[in-house]
């Protein structure tokens, strides 16, 4: 398996390897790197599809990316994706995943068309004193002091940070900036994170600074995950003719470990019947196993009743243990799902609101209307005085293709702290029911206090989960901790998924990184000759460099920057030799001049 960079391999058909027909694939998983697996099995290794098992211990396939309609409860959606266009695989994979939405066009194709016509963008970002934007909103309001700290995460080396916190690496000046407040809602970080995971997203979308505040660097699907992501690659799948085992716990997967070599010899199976069974394995028999989950044992609650908390892990984190209990090259999952913090993200809630009575307090936030079909928010609102560090999000409605009413507008909300009381509803978070946390919002939103419950009541729909392990990935690890995606000496098992480690070294907590360590298992194992895309390289990027320099000083000219006198002189001095040079020009092009 190699990496490649340009489009001379991107329409490639990799040449067929003698013997495929008589090969099997096992994929442990059903979620998105598991489907993901299957897709390049059948397209770039050309196993038959009749060869391909995935076995789910669910009763439905998607995993994380889910979206569906509960009988006496309503819409759920535990969260939602952002996406970009420099997701290398994600695109590679859904090129080939047929619309089920337009005649003869690719999930691409649909995806593409959708986002062209109807561009990102986020009116409003930050809120806060029960429903006005914040004045500064927009800016960054990152201190020199910060920005420097920012530049030091940016340059120091991985292996420096091993060990680290976010919060060892910056001072309070940075964690009171407008920056820290739309990254750590972004992206779920906490100040208790690993800085390797912080600096890893730093590098991966230095080119998005400039749409960090707006939103205009992402892009979304035209409904919920599940309907618009997940519906299509299954329908592919089973059409080509994959084995679907539903209800299905892989128990463990049996292994030879030798001097120099792993190989999976024996998969334990429990059917949805409860029948157990063993199936033996040969060099033959490849195994992909999806290590670890988000979203394993998310419970849920209803409009009257909290999500009940739980810590115990579910059928995926026992495998890896397994796995890990046999073999020092599979890993330690309990870095991540073991010792969170009690005020880490637990909980989210999607709110469905049963007619327009909602409209005017978005409306003044946005200036969209709620249900034209288009972008509505473009992405979170924060409440930046909420205890709960609460924000909202109103993607295109509707949101659920079948199941949402013509009048019904569907809200996605969580808090990412979760065991401090909230300013309206005198409780945390987790404990609080699908209601509570609907109050708690109207509240901030600005609703009179008389109104509120009567709102709620008759006009709101909220659904509660509660997410064990949701923000598992970021946790502080060692190097080893995350399995590598093919280990060492492996002949026939690797690891897919977000727990898995890339030599690329990608962000996790992304679609991109299920589907890439999906790409560079089935490649490497498959002896496909075809490369995997590499990581885009913006961090590499001189003119991305300059850009988020401006940017991060919230579009100052190098003169105008606060900066000491003689700093300023000598930076000025310098410049003066490049005028009339290449980068001069790329400074002058990112406004620095």
């Amino acid at each position: 398996m190699r990496y490649t960079n340009g489009n001379y391999e991107a329409f490639v058909r990799p040449a067929k390897n003698a013997g495929i027909e008589d090969k099997t694939a096992h994929i442990v998983g059903g979620g998105l790197a598991g489907l993901a697996t299957a897709v390049f099995l059948i397209r770039d290794a050309y196993m038959p599809a009749d060869n391909i098992h995935i076995y789910e211990e669910l009763d439905e396939f998607g995993g994380s990316l889910d979206g569906h309609f509960i009988s006496n409860v309503g819409l759920v959606t535990r969260g939602g994706r952002e996406m970009e266009n420099h997701f290398e695989t994600l695109w590679d994979l859904y090129r080939s995943i047929p619309s089920l939405e337009i005649p003869d066009a690719s999930v691409l194709d649909e995806f593409y068309r959708l986002n062209r016509a109807d561009p990102n963008s986020s009116n409003c970002r930050i809120i806060a004193n029960r429903g006005e934007r914040v004045p500064d909103d927009g800016d960054f309001t990152l201190s020199r002091q910060a920005q420097q700290e920012l530049l030091d995460l940016f340059m120091r080396s991985e292996d420096q940070l091993i060990g680290e916190k976010i919060e060892d690496v910056f001072s309070d000046e940075f964690f009171a900036s407008n920056f820290w407040l739309y990254w750590s809602t972004m992206f779920a970080f906490e100040k208790w994170h690993s800085a390797i995971e912080m600096r890893r997203y730093i590098h991966r979308f230095i080119h998005h600074i400039d749409g960090l505040p707006d939103f205009s660097a992402l892009k979304f699907t035209k409904y919920n995950q599940y309907e618009s992501l997940v519906k299509p690659v299954l329908a592919y799948l089973q059409k080509q003719g994959v084995n679907f085992h539903y209800g299905t716990q892989v128990e463990n997967v049996s292994l030879h470990e030798g001097t120099e070599e792993l190989q999976a010899q024996a998969l334990q199976i429990k059917e949805a019947d409860g029948t157990v069974k063993q199936i033996t394995l040969t060099s033959d028999d490849f195994v992909f196993v999806t290590n670890g989950s988000i979203t394993e044992s998310s419970t849920q609650g209803d409009q009257h009743t909290p999500a009940p908390i739980t810590k115990e892990p579910g059928g995926s984190w026992k495998l890896w243990e397994k796995l890990a209990a046999q073999s020092p090259a599979l890993g330690n999952p309990k870095a991540f799902y073991q010792n969170l913090p009690a005020e880490s993200w637990y909980v989210s809630a999607t709110l469905t609101f049963k007619n327009a009575q909602i409209d005017p307090y978005i409306k003044r936030l946005t200036k969209r209307d709620l249900r034209t079909g288009k972008v509505v928010t473009g992405g979170i609102v924060t409440v930046k005085d909420s205890n709960w560090l609460m924000s909202f999000a109103i993607h295109r409605q509707p949101h659920f293709k079948m199941d949402q009413k013509t009048d019904e507008t569907v809200m996605w909300v969580y808090g990412l702290l979760s065991n401090t009381a909230g300013n309206y509803i005198n409780k945390p978070i987790e404990q609080a029911s699908g209601a509570e946390i609907a109050e708690e919002l109207m509240y901030h939103l600005g609703m009179p206090e008389a109104e509120i419950h009567d709102f709620v009541e008759n006009a709101v729909n909220a659904v509660p989960v509660y997410m064990p392990f949701i923000t598992s990935y970021f946790m502080l690890r060692q190097p080893g901790d995350r399995p590598a995606v093919v280990p060492k000496g492996s002949k026939n098992l690797a690891l897919i998924g977000n727990f898995a480690e890339s030599e690329q070294q990608d962000t996790v907590f992304t679609t991109e990184y299920s589907v890439r360590t999906a790409m560079e298992a089935v490649y490497t194992l498959l002896d496909v000759d075809r490369g995997v895309p590499e990581v885009f390289d913006s961090a590499y990027d001189v003119r991305q460099l300059a850009k988020a320099i401006y940017y991060l000083s919230d579009r100052k000219k190098l003169a105008d920057m606060e900066l000491p006198f003689i700093e300023k002189r000598l930076i000025e001095h310098e410049m003066k030799k490049y005028t009339g040079t290449y980068l001069g020009e790329i400074a002058r092009d990112a406004k620095l001049l």
